[in-house]
């Protein structure tokens, strides 16, 4: 199916492409400026800390709904071993074998492309079996510090969690920006929470997949108002799944991250951030999300931290 007019049109008021520069791979993450990493800390008022990635373990979220994303697995290689003779201090080694986005990630803009394109109009043919992305790859995401928002749109509306077949609009992002008391500046990393982690949480990954709330092809354009850095949800799926257009796949990847060149982050643990920002009644902070570098990856693990 070819993406259909909407899609097209949507994708001409976000598209960012010449923006930064022809050869531009980093997107919106160049709207974190030092000013707004200098002005991001004025945000750290008690310096609570609050870790916002799922553990990485063998039973992990992902199910196989997504062919070739598998979950860490984990071994020693070496157990107790003295390296140097006996006697001498005794080392302990690991090995994982994961797929890159199959935890708490970033999307990077490599990671997908409509009608042979990348970011930037570069063709999508520069991702190669061999040497993965040569262009937006995951080492474009040099650096995420900057002000962190929650946008909690499952609290904002009274609800824990919102139901599976709930797509995101900007109404709920308003209502949300509302409910948070603060503005969404440029620069800013917005998360966004529908609480669905809930269902992988209770032991069901089938469930967590799918069906989930997520974002609607509509917000590409309220991120874009706004200048937003990069956008982070805590679903597998980031968009709402199955979508809302039939047969329409991963719309809103396509527009963030082809056409607005803004990084998108899934499985992000939002629940205890959730509930310290309902009880200093404060939903900005500062927040330090920087990726591993895997040089050639089109997604690539973050552990990232919200400090209020």
């Amino acid at each position: 199916m070819s993406m259909p007019p909407e899609f097209h049109d949507i994708a001409k008021r976000v598209n960012n492409w010449g923006r930064w520069g022809a050869d531009d791979e980093s997107g919106t993450l160049n709207l974190i400026t030092d000013t707004v990493v200098r002005d991001a800390t004025a945000e750290v008022r008690g310096g609570h800390r609050i870790p916002l990635a799922l553990p990485l373990k063998e039973d992990g979220v992902q199910s196989g709904l997504i062919r070739g994303r598998i979950n860490p697995f984990h071994t020693m290689v070496q157990v107790n071993q003295e390296l140097f003779g006996p006697g001498t201090v005794a080392c302990s080694d690991d090995a994982v074998t994961m797929g890159l986005q199959s935890g708490t990630h970033w999307d990077a803009l490599s990671h997908v492309s409509h009608s042979g394109r990348l970011y930037n109009g570069r063709p999508a043919e520069s991702i190669t079996a061999h040497g993965g992305a040569g262009f937006g790859a995951a080492t474009a995401i040099r650096h995420v510090v900057s002000r962190g928002v929650l946008l909690d749109v499952a609290r904002a509306k009274g609800l824990d969690r919102l139901p599976g077949d709930h797509a995101v609009t900007p109404e709920d992002l308003d209502e949300a920006e509302e409910f948070a008391g603060t503005k969404v500046r440029a620069g800013d990393v917005v998360l966004v929470r529908t609480g669905q982690v809930q269902v992988y949480l209770a032991g069901d990954k089938h469930g967590y997949g799918y069906p989930s709330p997520g974002l609607s092809i509509r917000t590409p354009e309220w991120f874009h108002a706004r200048d937003v850095a990069a956008v982070a949800n805590d679903t597998l799926t980031f968009e709402i799944f199955p979508p809302e257009i039939e047969n329409l796949w991963l719309p809103v990847h396509a527009l963030d991250l082809v056409e607005m060149g803004m990084p998108q982050g899934q499985n992000w643990f939002l629940e205890e951030l959730s509930t310290a920002c309902a009880q200093e009644s404060r939903y900005a902070f500062l927040l330090s999300a920087t990726p591993e570098p895997f040089a050639g990856a089109t997604g690539t693990p973050v552990a990232p931290v919200a400090v209020l």
